[in-house]
């Protein structure tokens, strides 16, 4: 019987699409219409906003180990959160998880390995990329790491913020998106880290210059192979 998985979720769109991608995946290996048992908790997100917006990592943590402890609670057997930026708080519960989770990062960090990449561009919120998330997990795989610009960065997270996580998506910030990682073309990386779990909703690998690797499906993917372990 495969393993039970539990979503600590963070904004509706980065979990949905989580959700909807492990449920595919798992299709593709278990066979047609069968998925491993899936629960999912998340508070508002204002919840998390607030914390955000106040530099909170402690606040972050305890929203994040409240909704492990309700899947513990629930039956699920290992716990992955679809939101890269509030890995950040993550250190502050470790020690407390009632459950093994799986680390957004490392998903990418193995892919990008497997893949043969050597230098990552990063995007993602302006706290993501602020963060050691990912440098932690790409220096110990010894990848290399560009970020964007202070302008950039602002931008991002102002589309991430204000549209994606609202389901909005406009023309006009798709094609920022899509100039950015040009930009990160010309400096040498060759693939672009979707740090944000929404971002695969303006950018794949049809129109972008670099290939990506889609934070958001590495982690379902990953999720499926551990729920299929013994």
């Amino acid at each position: 019987m495969a393993r039970h998985i539990g979503i600590v979720a963070c904004s509706s769109e980065g979990a949905a699409l989580c959700y909807r991608t492990i449920c595919l995946e798992a299709s593709a290996m278990f066979g047609r219409y069968r998925h491993p048992e899936i629960s999912m908790h998340t508070p508002s997100l204002l919840d998390y906003v607030q914390c955000l917006e106040q530099a909170d990592w402690r606040g972050v943590g305890d929203l994040m180990l409240r909704s492990a402890n309700k899947l513990a609670k629930v039956g699920a057997d290992f716990l992955i959160c679809p939101d890269n930026t509030i890995h950040q708080a993550l250190p502050y519960i470790e020690a407390g998880l009632p459950l093994p989770w799986l680390h957004i990062a490392d998903a990418v960090a193995d892919a990008a390995v497997a893949r043969g990449f050597r230098c990552l561009a990063l995007t993602g919120t302006r706290w993501l990329v602020d963060s050691a998330v990912y440098p932690e997990k790409l220096a110990a795989c010894r990848l290399e790491w560009a970020l964007p610009s202070q302008d950039e960065r602002i931008e991002l997270n102002r589309i991430i913020m204000e549209e994606l996580v609202c389901g909005v998506i406009k023309p006009e910030s798709v094609a920022y998106t899509e100039q950015a990682i040009r930009r990160f073309q010309g400096l040498g990386c060759d693939a672009v880290v979707l740090g944000c779990t929404e971002l695969p909703l303006i950018v794949t690998d049809a129109n972008s210059a670099l290939p990506t690797l889609d934070s958001t499906a590495l982690l379902a993917r990953a999720a499926v192979q551990r729920a299929a372990q013994a």
